[in-house]
């Protein structure tokens, strides 16, 4: 069956990493429908409010299969509702090194693995205010023995893990292990989370891991606190294979591992729910270098690679990684902060110019 795919340019520099990424996407040819937005300023512009753009958006995307997505500074919407109205609950961040990225590690061959982040729940509920607002609950430190001291003038944020979300995040995890082993992977599944310390909240988010693991006798199993993660993150990054982590620790530490491989620039990202998925570079939209054509557009590219497996489309999927992982080990067609001197558009001409090769 035909596919619709909205696709949402983002603002400053992302659209000009969208624009080229969605001319390859067309070029295969697939049975998909493209409905394209302008960027975020044009977008109110044309709408003739910010209000009826995003109302725009969220239809679209009620009728769509999936979304690319263009990083935002707040000013395009979409965001919310794809994240928590169609409850895209796994975001998932997969840190590869291909020969020819700019990796500041002395020895990246062999890094390949995926954090997935729970990402509905934890600090990014956002429930916060005055630390006096708590002054009528009896609120007790598990640290000093003591209610909770609502005097000083503060600010309070409050953290929620779930049995259900963590459940629904850990199988997902171990899913998409055992999808990883069956195409070669090493079958692991790691969490990690501050369970020494929040014993509570973290340490249900292990336990559910832990029980969830009983249940892939298939598939292997380890756990560490979040900063010894952190460290083996960098130290040993090739032991890993998929990791699963609360909201926070997950979006911190894909920034990290994207680190490990050459940066933000290269990492792209899929957000999961029941019955949607949407896609989007994890990198920021670079307002210092908007207008320059000069934004490496990997990230968007790999995250359509993405896109395209999730909507089935696995052969156009796996060509698409194939040129851009073969335009990296040529090395004559980077990106500024890749070592090169290539303009977004040259870099995207030569991954089209990898897809003619390679039919």
């Amino acid at each position: 069956m035909a596919k619709r795919v909205v696709i949402i340019p983002g603002d400053d520099a992302a659209p000009e990493a969208m624009a080229p990424t969605v001319e390859i996407l067309k070029s295969f040819n697939l049975d998909i429908t493209w409905t394209e937005f302008p960027s975020g300023e044009e977008g109110v512009k044309k709408y003739g409010s910010r209000q009826a753009f995003d109302q725009a958006l969220r239809a679209a995307i009620e009728q769509s299969d999936s979304t690319l997505f263009g990083s935002t500074n707040g000013t395009t919407g979409g965001l919310n509702h794809l994240r928590w109205g169609k409850r895209t609950f796994a975001n998932v961040r997969p840190a590869r090194w291909r020969p020819g990225f700019r990796s500041p590690l002395k020895n990246p061959n062999g890094i390949d693995f995926a954090i997935v982040r729970e990402n509905l729940e934890d600090l990014y509920m956002g429930v916060e205010g005055d630390l006096q607002m708590l002054s009528s609950l009896q609120v007790n430190s598990r640290m000093t023995h003591k209610p909770l001291d609502t005097t000083p003038t503060g600010k309070f944020a409050i953290k929620v893990i779930t049995e259900e979300g963590s459940r629904r995040v850990a199988r997902f995890a171990f899913e998409l292990a055992r999808k990883r082993k069956a195409q070669g992977g090493k079958g692991l599944v790691t969490c990690t989370s501050k369970y020494n310390m929040l014993r509570e909240s973290d340490g249900l988010f292990r336990r559910i891991a832990e029980e969830t693991a009983k249940d892939y006798p298939d598939l292997s199993y380890n756990q560490w606190i979040v900063d010894d993660f952190a460290r083996r993150i960098v130290a040993s990054p090739q032991e890993f294979d998929v990791v699963v982590m609360p909201n926070l620790y997950g979006d911190i530490l894909s920034d990290a591992a994207a680190g490990t491989i050459g940066g933000l620039g290269l990492a792209p990202s899929g957000c999961y729910g029941e019955n949607y998925a949407y896609f989007e570079s994890i990198h920021g939209t670079a307002p210092d270098i908007a207008g320059r054509n000069i934004i490496n557009p990997t990230a968007t590219l790999l995250s359509a690679v993405m896109m395209l497996d999730y909507l089935g489309y696995t052969d156009a999927s796996a060509r698409l990684d194939r040129a851009v992982s073969q335009v990296y080990a040529e090395g004559k067609t980077l990106t500024s902060d890749q070592g090169g001197s290539a303009s977004t558009t040259a870099f995207c001409a030569a991954v089209r110019e990898c897809l003619g090769k390679n039919r």
